[in-house]
C-alpha cells in the first residue's frame, strides 16, 4: 500500500512543477482524491457491489467534482491535474502514464450498449476541455489538445486539435488528417 502511495505522490511532483510537499498533495489535490476513491469503488464493482460502489463514486463527485464510473478500467499512475468536470464513462479504458486536464470527457454515444466508450492507451494526454466520444481508440503516446472533439481512432504517437479533432502531427511530422467519425456508423 505504501508503495502505491510513493508512487502516486511521485507521479505527481514529476508532472506537476508546484507539486512539491507530499503532505500537501495528499491533503489538497482532488485528482488523488478521486483516483483513490475509484480504486476502491472498482474493487468493490468488481466483486458485485455494485450499489455501493456507485454510492461511493458519487460520494467522490461530489467532494472533488470528478466522475469515474467504478467499472471503468485505470491503469497505473493516471495524473489528474485541476480535475473539475472530469467524466471518465463506464466502459473507458484508461492505460498508464495518461494525464488528464480539466473538463475532459471520456464519454460514450448514448446510442448502445457494450463497449461504448474511448480506450485511451499509456502515455497520453488529454489537455483540457477535449472530448473523446464514442468506443474510439486514442493511440499511446498522443495528445489531444484543449477543446478538441474526437469521435474517431487516433493512431499512436499523435497531435490531435479542433472540432471535429485532425491530426496534425503523426510520427513526429507535420500533417494535416481528418479523423473519421465512427460514432455515426451503424
Amino acid at each position: 500500500m505504501f508503495n502505491i502511495l510513493k508512487e502516486v505522490v511521485d507521479t505527481y511532483k514529476e508532472k506537476d512543477p508546484a507539486a512539491t510537499n507530499t503532505i500537501l498533495i495528499l491533503l489538497t489535490y482532488p485528482g488523488i482524491h478521486a483516483i483513490a476513491v475509484y480504486r476502491v469503488a472498482h474493487l468493490l464493482w468488481n466483486n458485485n457491489f455494485h450499489f455501493i460502489s456507485r454510492v461511493l463514486s458519487q460520494i467522490s463527485r461530489i467532494i472533488t467534482g470528478i466522475e469515474i464510473h467504478p467499472a471503468a478500467k485505470i491503469g497505473k499512475r493516471l495524473f489528474i491535474d485541476h480535475g473539475i468536470g472530469i467524466v471518465i464513462g463506464e466502459t473507458s479504458i484508461v492505460g498508464d502514464d495518461v494525464m488528464i486536464f480539466h473538463q475532459v470527457t471520456l464519454g460514450g454515444t448514448g446510442k448502445h450498449t457494450g463497449k461504448r466508450h474511448p480506450t485511451i492507451q499509456n502515455n497520453v494526454m488529454l489537455s483540457a476541455g477535449c472530448k473523446i466520444i464514442g468506443n474510439i481508440t486514442i493511440g499511446e503516446n498522443s495528445k489531444v489538445g484543449a477543446n478538441a472533439v474526437v469521435l474517431g481512432d487516433v493512431p499512436k504517437n499523435s497531435t490531435v486539435i479542433g472540432c471535429p479533432g485532425k491530426i496534425v502531427k503523426l510520427e513526429g511530422k507535420r500533417v494535416e488528417i481528418p479523423i473519421r467519425s465512427k460514432t455515426n456508423h451503424k
